[in-house]
């Protein structure tokens, strides 16, 4: 029998030789959640030996993780503001990138105090609009996704969260199932990836669903429809943020200039100094 300390050792060398990317970092991950414990106990605990059925669990973990297969998909969550969402392969896995929009869109609705609404379009996981809504009691979401089975996903981790019911989820591409709603604001994590580059995308990522990565020939589809879109939905002043991809901001902030409904728009960037969020208010 083998004790963590060998067997974490093993799995590191064997994602080494496949080239993934932190194979320290995923090897612990993966063995935490194998043995239900924090990474931390797997140091303080590096002597003990396993149990064969944990060993193979893990190494079967190991092994699609050679594939490269996201640990996030291997383990069935990632965290994302604070909480621990569930995903599978019908969702695109959070990334951190994505919580400067969703602290956007939540520090604003707060300001505006009382009840609130806001649309999530492209709910995916649900990341967004439930953490909004953990983050801001008063507002109430509808979340929309072209896929149901995204939608499941997204509704069990309002379920596990306890923010079911100040939310309606609804299957249908971008507004189109929304006639009639009007929002405080509209928050989108569009597919924003040009056709042409997903095939050049890591394996990691052309594991997740191409429905939430391709944003056509040039990568700004969805951006033109929800900016086109969007006044009809959105209140005086209302809001309206998406996040961007890589040099796509100007992009945006021009269609938005060019629509011709919005004022004030501006950009935040990422961690990296990377403009991430492209925001505008729709004229009084």
């Amino acid at each position: 029998m083998k004790t963590i300390a060998e067997v974490l050792n093993s799995a590191t060398s064997r994602l080494e030789m496949c080239g993934v990317d932190s194979p320290r970092l995923d090897a612990e991950i993966l063995l935490a959640h194998v043995l239900n414990c924090r990474r931390l106990n797997l140091y303080v605990d590096a002597e003990k030996i396993l149990p064969l059925e944990k060993i193979l669990h893990f190494n079967e973990l190991i092994t699609r993780r050679q594939k490269k297969i996201p640990v996030a998909y291997l383990t069935g969550s990632k965290e994302f503001f604070g909480l621990s969402f569930a995903v599978n392969d019908n969702v695109l896995i959070p990334r951190p990138d994505t919580e400067i929009l969703t602290e956007f869109v939540g520090e604003y609705l707060r300001g505006l105090g009382g009840t609130v609404n806001f649309a999530d379009l492209g709910t995916g996981s649900g990341a967004i609009a439930v953490s909004i809504l953990k983050f801001v009691k008063s507002s109430r979401a509808c979340a929309v996704d072209i896929s149901p089975e995204a939608l499941e996903v997204a509704k069990f981790n309002a379920a596990k969260f306890h923010v079911d019911d100040r939310i309606e989820f609804f299957c249908g591409d971008m507004f189109a199932p929304l006639t009639g709603k009007i929002f405080n604001a509209v928050v989108s994590n569009p597919p924003y990836i040009p056709t042409r580059d997903l095939e050049t995308l890591q394996a990691e990522v052309q594991s997740e669903p191409k429905l939430a990565l391709d944003g056509g020939l040039d990568g700004l589809n969805f951006y033109r429809r929800i900016i086109n879109d969007a006044p009809n939905f959105l209140a005086s002043g209302g809001l309206l943020a998406v996040e961007v991809g890589f040099n796509q901001s100007a992009a945006v902030k021009n269609l938005i200039v060019a629509n011709g409904n919005f004022e004030r728009v501006e950009t935040l960037k990422d961690l990296a100094n990377i403009e991430r969020v492209v925001a505008a208010h729709k004229i009084d």
